[in-house]
């Protein structure tokens, strides 16, 4: 099928288009939306909350250039280790990397398994009501540092156990968040989070969530883990350690980065941190189908359900036709 644009396509109420593709680590979201790019004519936003950094390529299995057969990708390789990067942030490189890509006449493709990120985007969630407690944050952050984060955790679980469900411990920097918002307002942040996504996308959207059967997704993560040790993520973590990067920092926060710093320290062999990487990436894909889950107007696709990742492309297209954004 020969590629088409958007030739400044519009539905009946004249939202603007968006696809989004997403669903559990490993599942193979990267080759599919190449496939899905070239045959609407689409660019691709990265909804991944790790592969924003440079420098981090193996651990997030990121997608190389020779890989991305022509199609742009945004919010790839544009901020270093050691800056931040947070939800609100996303919202304002995405957004304008929609303008840019709606610009040429292109589809907007957001692909990643960042959930929390990608309903930010779509339902135009507002975070600005979260305030700015400087003092409040540090002794948040103090108490997880001296007691650790699994304790913070069960202060979040006290007050707010539907948001701390879905956030694991070792993510310290959105259970503050949750934590200040809470000691701000005295309200949970899942009951604000439920409230801002019962707004109307401003998007004429197809909300894709790929997905396989439980256990070959578990083998795909375990071999992935593997190959990921067997290209050098090990030496791919000491190099960003020997340029200053510590367990503190949010890019070091990433599944297949903050294991090693056990290594480093000699409280864990390599295989250890091997196992463990399998370990907590397999539980993140839990939490990660979890979150899909509750998502409304999801399209789930089941890869067993289908012959090819032809004809898995072959339904997509005939519903994205459906609901007028091709």
């Amino acid at each position: 099928m020969p590629e088409q644009g958007m030739q400044d396509k519009r539905t009946e109420e004249g939202k603007e288009p968006l696809v989004i593709l997403t669903g559990p680590t490993a599942v193979g979201k990267t080759g599919l939306s190449i496939g899905l790019a070239r045959r609407i004519g689409g660019e691709i936003i990265s909804a991944d909350s790790m592969q924003v950094y440079r420098g981090m390529d193996i651990g997030t299995a990121k997608i190389r250039p020779e890989e991305m057969e022509g199609i742009r990708h945004y919010l790839v390789d544009i901020l270093d280790p050691g800056e931040a990067f947070n939800v609100v942030l996303f919202q304002q490189m995405a957004r304008e990397a929609m303008e840019e890509i709606r610009s040429r006449g292109k589809i907007p493709i957001l692909v990643g398994g960042t959930g929390f990120y990608i309903q930010a985007l779509l339902y135009d969630i507002d975070f600005s009501d979260h305030g700015d407690k400087e003092d409040y944050r540090k002794e948040l952050a103090r108490l997880a540092e001296e007691k650790g984060s699994e304790y913070l955790h069960s202060r979040l679980a006290q007050v707010d156990p539907e948001y701390a469900s879905s956030v694991h411990h070792h993510n310290v920097k959105r259970v503050i968040r949750a934590l200040e918002y809470y000691h701000e307002t005295g309200q949970k942040l899942s009951d604000h989070n439920r409230q801002q996504q019962e707004k109307i996308s401003p998007y004429n959207f197809a909300y894709f969530v790929l997905n396989h059967d439980r256990q070959i997704l578990y083998d795909r993560i375990d071999r992935r883990v593997d190959q990921m040790m067997e290209e050098g993520l090990p030496e791919e973590v000491r190099r960003l350690a020997d340029q200053g990067c510590t367990p503190e920092m949010i890019s070091m926060q990433g599944l297949g980065y903050k294991e090693f710093f056990a290594w480093f320290d000699g409280e864990a062999t390599l295989e250890e941190v091997t196992e463990r990487i399998k370990l907590e990436t397999r539980r993140f894909a839990k939490r990660q189908l979890t979150w899909f889950r509750r998502e409304k107007e999801v399209i789930w696709i089941n890869k067993g359900d289908y012959a090819s990742e032809e004809e898995i492309l072959e339904d997509m297209t005939g519903r994205l036709r459906e609901k007028g954004i091709i």
